[in-house]
């Protein structure tokens, strides 16, 4: 098992807080990764492109390559429910909130975007 991340999308200006939680084909960047503790590498080097404070999603895998996710877990995305939150903010704090224990997310729209920027790392 393995970790994928998308980079969250804060859409509504009225609720600061919320955040989409995109789709992997229609996520501004993603992340596959070997360990939790990776992410927060990644983390870092978003901050740089997309702003201080950001909103990712990740979730347990059994993907190999990033560039050639099975299509199933795209299509479930949306359903899983297992997602980690985790919020970078001002000051290099990092927020985590775990919703594994939740059974069923709530519906989540994506947006369409063009080109997405994929990292990883492995062990």
């Amino acid at each position: 098992m393995r970790w994928l991340m998308s980079l969250g999308e804060r859409t509504r200006p009225d609720v600061p807080r919320y955040a989409e939680c995109p789709a992997p084909d229609k996520a501004r960047a993603l992340a596959l990764v070997d360990d939790f503790g990776h992410l927060f590498t990644v983390l870092r080097e978003w901050r740089q492109a997309y702003g201080e404070e950001l909103t990712a999603w990740a979730i347990q895998v059994e993907a190999d390559d990033i560039e050639n996710l099975p299509a199933e877990l795209i299509d479930r995305w949306e359903w899983e429910g297992d997602p980690v939150r985790i919020d970078t903010e001002r000051g290099g704090y990092v927020r985590v909130s775990d919703y594994r224990d939740v059974p069923v997310r709530a519906g989540i729209t994506t947006r369409s975007s063009t080109g997405v920027p994929l990292w990883t790392t492995t062990s």
